[in-house]
């Protein structure tokens, strides 16, 4: 599973870094930054799956394709 948060989106309420800090943090400007885009156990999937619900914009998005590069 991957997580991305859509910059174009991402307002910075800093809810995903402050509910789970372990896969998001912030950028210089307070954004949302995702620091591990893999997912690899259920709990890192449960974590992430409280800040995309969490997220007032729905920048966080959850995938089982990673993200275009």
């Amino acid at each position: 599973m991957y997580v991305r948060i859509d910059t174009n989106q991402c307002e910075g309420h800093g809810r995903c870094y402050l509910l789970v800090p372990t896969v998001f943090s912030a950028d210089d400007e307070g954004h949302g930054v995702a620091v591990v885009s893999e997912l690899k156990t259920p709990d890192q999937v449960a974590a992430a799956d409280v800040a995309v619900r969490n997220c007032p914009e729905s920048a966080i998005t959850l995938s089982e394709v990673p993200p275009a590069t």
